[in-house]
């Protein structure tokens, strides 16, 4: 148990913490913005899984890690663009729309992979990239300043999300529909173009955080391979109070006790196996439990509108 506790081992754990984080970070961003505009949207997991297919297929066939990523964007965007015509367009109850388009993009991701691959496959993913000077810091500067594009791009969508949020017309909107949809309306804000906006960027930056797992993180594609994270970013949403430093605290804290957990068996502590893994998942569950009550949620958030309707 003294060797988890070792220098070596505490770094190790703060770095894969920092890297796993990224696609929680675009996962959970991306359904902030959604659930601000009052969409939930429960199918993140699905559209991670076609993101992170098509992102790892397009990269091995063609060769090109970006048109992997630019494939994997635009399949999350053209799912969400679905979510939003099911849920927005024709009204349909949200929860439910969203877990059928993760069973869709659970199945479907499943029945390509069988079809055009045969076995978990590899690629040689994004490489990291050192920041001269501050990569050259003893500890924290391979900790916080080597990694690929992916995760640096994670950890700078916060702040400019939040600038969007908070200090950008734009923003407003979304924080107004999402409040009070009849009000907005009123005032002249399009509530249905503003949630197909946020639910479709929701998708782009779902498909987004797939291919970060697939051709950045750990550069391989198998059967389930998010294996829950879609649901986990859902959740990440409501541990930060919607909003996005919010999310960037519970990405990081889940992620480090993910890390931590796959440190203890790597080092054979004398726990079982199964109890690791549940950790953070365990984690997850009384961290919620207790922001719930602290948390307002967007008053509207999976309310139908129709115009007219008081």
């Amino acid at each position: 148990m003294g060797d988890l506790f070792t220098l070596p081992v505490l770094l190790g754990i703060i770095y894969y913490g920092i890297r796993f984080a990224t696609p929680y970070l675009f996962a959970a961003i991306g359904e902030t913005f959604a659930q601000r505009s009052g969409v939930l949207n429960l199918g993140v997991e699905g559209m991670m899984l076609m993101g992170a297919y098509t992102g790892f297929y397009v990269a091995a066939t063609s060769g090109n890690l970006w048109a992997g990523l630019l494939a994997a964007a635009i399949v999350g965007g053209l799912m969400g663009l679905l979510m939003a015509v099911i849920s927005v367009t024709f009204q349909a109850t949200q929860g439910i729309s969203g877990i059928g388009l993760h069973i869709l993009g659970l199945g479907l991701s499943t029945l390509l992979f069988t079809t055009t691959m045969t076995g978990v496959a590899t690629i040689i993913g994004f490489p990291s990239i050192r920041i001269p000077l501050l990569g050259d810091i003893p500890y924290i500067g391979d900790i916080l300043f080597n990694h690929n594009v992916l995760v640096y791009t994670a950890f700078l969508l916060v702040p400019i999300s939040n600038w969007i949020l908070y200090k950008t017309t734009f923003g407003l909107q979304v924080r107004a529909v999402g409040q009070s949809p009849q009000a907005a309306d009123t005032l002249g804000v399009s509530v249905k173009k503003i949630r197909y906006i946020t639910v479709t960027l929701g998708g782009v930056l779902a498909g987004i955080a797939g291919a970060s797992l697939s051709i950045a993180l750990i550069n391989v594609f198998q059967e389930n391979l998010t294996n829950g994270m879609g649901f986990i970013a859902v959740a990440l949403v409501y541990f930060g109070a919607w909003r996005p430093y919010g999310v960037l605290l519970g990405s990081l804290l889940f992620s480090f006790v993910n890390a931590f957990q796959q440190w203890v068996q790597l080092k054979g502590v004398a726990i079982p196996a199964d109890v690791a893994v549940m950790m953070p998942y365990i984690l997850t569950i009384v961290v919620l439990a207790f922001s719930a009550r602290r948390s307002t949620k967007p008053a509207a958030l999976t309310k139908k509108f129709e115009r007219g309707e008081a």
